[in-house]
């Protein structure tokens, strides 16, 4: 298990911002479909995305035990809120 198991908080940030809750709801959907690196790419070279928020993605983008762990947490709580 990784270090953000144990920070819930970190689910929860995720769940209450609409934009982050799509964002890494694709991240995880194209990371089982073996398309989340072209994606990274392209964020990488567009330039309505400032630095952080590239860094942000690539970093999640390296994280896939993340990606859907998150993805499991929002949907399970999808289903209490």
């Amino acid at each position: 298990m990784g270090p953000w198991f144990v920070d819930i908080e970190s689910f929860e940030q995720v769940s209450r911002d609409a934009t982050s809750r799509r964002l890494v709801l694709r991240m995880a959907q194209l990371s089982r479909e073996g398309r989340l690196e072209p994606f990274v790419t392209e964020v990488a070279y567009d330039p309505d995305f400032d630095e952080d928020t590239r860094a942000a993605i690539a970093e999640l983008a390296g994280d896939q035990s993340f990606l859907f762990a998150v993805e499991n947490y929002l949907r399970c709580t999808c289903l209490i809120h």
